[in-house]
């Protein structure tokens, strides 16, 4: 066994971590949530906004190595009952793009996991300059995060603030709801474990991610959900109650 994957197990005993899969959030026990497991990701999908609610993963140093091209074949989930399952063909016209929460990139390592992270159980209606400028230099950032810590959780999904939710879709009883914000958090294990969240418009946004940084505190109020809670409370809370952007290089 790699002396670094040892040094981590250690380091997750005495955070008092109660299972390994701290990038998923506490359980939702809700009828209209689904969870589901992929290879390169676990999702909640919202049967009701046809969306995911969270989608969590463990991003790895060799994850971001992977050579495997990028897919483009957007599908339906398999997994998910064919009352719920959204088409590729279901944002047509929308002017949304079919924005991933768990991106490609994070995916090449596995063909499988390529082909999987293009299910629409991934997807978000995103605008075209949040999903192809300041998100997906998020998503850059944290590829450059996993490769300088060799190991970090994330956690992503939609915000919706507005009641009745905007929709996109043509089919009937296919309405799927367009976020007002996205949101992600991120933590690092180590010696100087550390979190730290992001909210950002389903919009234009700038190029300064500080600007859209916050605590995972103020996600969690947001969405509702709670990160992270398999660790020790006293780290868990005192870890998500900052944000400090220049302990993270930006």
């Amino acid at each position: 066994m790699r002396i670094s994957v040892l040094v981590n197990m250690f380091l997750l005993i005495a955070l008092g971590v109660k299972a390994q899969q701290l990038e998923l959030p506490k359980p939702l026990n809700r009828s209209d949530e689904k969870m589901i497991k992929h290879e390169g990701y676990t999702c909640s999908f919202n049967t009701s906004r046809l969306t995911p609610t969270f989608v969590a993963w463990c991003l790895t140093r060799e994850r971001t190595k992977g050579k495997v091209k990028r897919s483009n074949f957007f599908d339906v989930d398999p997994v998910v009952d064919k009352r719920y399952q959204v088409k590729h063909s279901d944002y047509s016209g929308s002017r949304y793009d079919r924005g991933h929460m768990c991106p490609s990139a994070d995916n090449q390592h596995s063909q499988q996991a390529m082909v999987e992270c293009f299910y629409m159980t991934n997807m978000c209606p995103q605008s075209h300059a949040l999903n192809s400028g300041a998100w997906n230099d998020l998503e850059i950032q944290c590829r450059s995060w996993a490769r300088n810590y060799e190991k970090i959780y994330i956690c992503a999904g939609p915000i919706y603030d507005k009641q009745p939710y905007r929709t996109i879709g043509s089919r009937r009883n296919y309405r799927i709801a367009v976020p007002d914000r996205f949101y992600k958090v991120v933590l690092m294990v180590g010696k100087n474990t550390k979190a730290i969240g992001f909210i950002y418009p389903n919009g234009s946004a700038n190029k300064d991610m500080r600007d859209y940084a916050v605590s995972v505190d103020k996600v969690e109020q947001v969405t509702g959900l709670d990160f992270f809670y398999q660790l020790a409370d006293k780290i868990e809370n005192q870890i998500e109650k900052e944000c400090i952007p220049s302990a993270w290089g930006i």
